[in-house]
């Protein structure tokens, strides 16, 4: 579904928004239906909303790009890009259950800013390049489970691919309607108390470096995710680490785009 100007739910009358729909010229056939009104308004009330991006390919994490971050993580700014890869099926909608790992002790929240790819990108030249892959940006939960992640040996990746550890959406803003993403406010509140208030303007690398870097390691499909770090503010850097239990309510939010909300259960 799409929102209208006005504020209204239609179909786009598509099967799914995923990599085919990007690769395809989804987003223009959508904007056309829109301009010709022939796009049915839908009554959304009651049903469930999942994450705007279907089955992406593959999910690319930048670690410590924020340096508020890395000085609660007791960590030095990065030369390079910290990357790692985080599990495709952990991607579930906005308002879903996110489930605490049996066996955890330190689930973690982290407001991320995610890039989705429009098209294939591969050793692109510049951040002009760059920022013509992108097809939008939606809010990301980058949970993470910080003794799999840190204590438990090896790569990150095992304390970021849980089950429901990457709640995406509510909405694919694209880029146009975005402009800078360089310049938004990102926050979150756990069981009502405000926890990280941080901005995408103090990114170490910024979306288009981060694109442009990526696609030399890497080729980015239609439908990829990038969660492109998080400022300070998670569990594992505050006082008491209040790590996540059964029962507690998340919300995030990253201005224009929206905001999520999820109760955390038990795996």
């Amino acid at each position: 579904m799409v929102m209208d100007g006005a504020g209204n739910l239609r179909d786009i009358g598509e099967p799914e928004i995923d990599g085919t729909f990007l690769a395809s010229g989804g987003v223009a056939r959508v904007r056309e239906a829109l301009q010709r009104d022939s796009l049915p308004v839908i009554d959304a009330e009651g049903l469930r909303v999942g994450a705007p991006v279907a089955r992406p390919g593959k999910i690319v994490c930048i670690g410590l790009n924020f340096s508020d971050h890395a000085a609660e993580s007791g960590l030095e700014v990065p030369a390079e890009p910290v990357v790692f890869m985080k599990a495709s099926n952990t991607v579930v909608g906005p308002y879903d259950e996110v489930l605490v790992p049996r066996g955890s002790v330190k689930t973690d929240w982290e407001v991320e800013l995610a890039v989705v790819i429009g098209r294939r990108a591969s050793y692109l030249g510049s951040r002009e390049e760059a920022l013509d892959a992108v097809a939008g940006y939606a809010v990301s939960n980058d949970v993470s489970e910080r003794e799999f992640q840190l204590e438990r040996g090896g790569q990150w990746d095992k304390g970021k691919s849980c089950e429901t550890f990457n709640p995406l959406g509510p909405w694919l803003v694209t880029a146009d309607e975005v402009g800078d993403p360089q310049d938004l406010a990102m926050r979150v509140w756990v069981n009502g108390a405000p926890r990280q208030d941080g901005n995408s303007k103090n990114m170490i690398f910024d979306v288009a470096e981060l694109v442009r870097y990526l696609s030399w390691f890497m080729v980015l499909d239609p439908g990829d995710v990038i969660n492109t770090g998080t400022p300070a503010g998670v569990a594992m850097g505050l006082p008491g680490q209040p790590y996540l239990r059964a029962g507690d309510v998340m919300e995030l939010e990253i201005e224009g785009l929206g905001r999520q909300r999820q109760i955390v259960g038990q795996a």
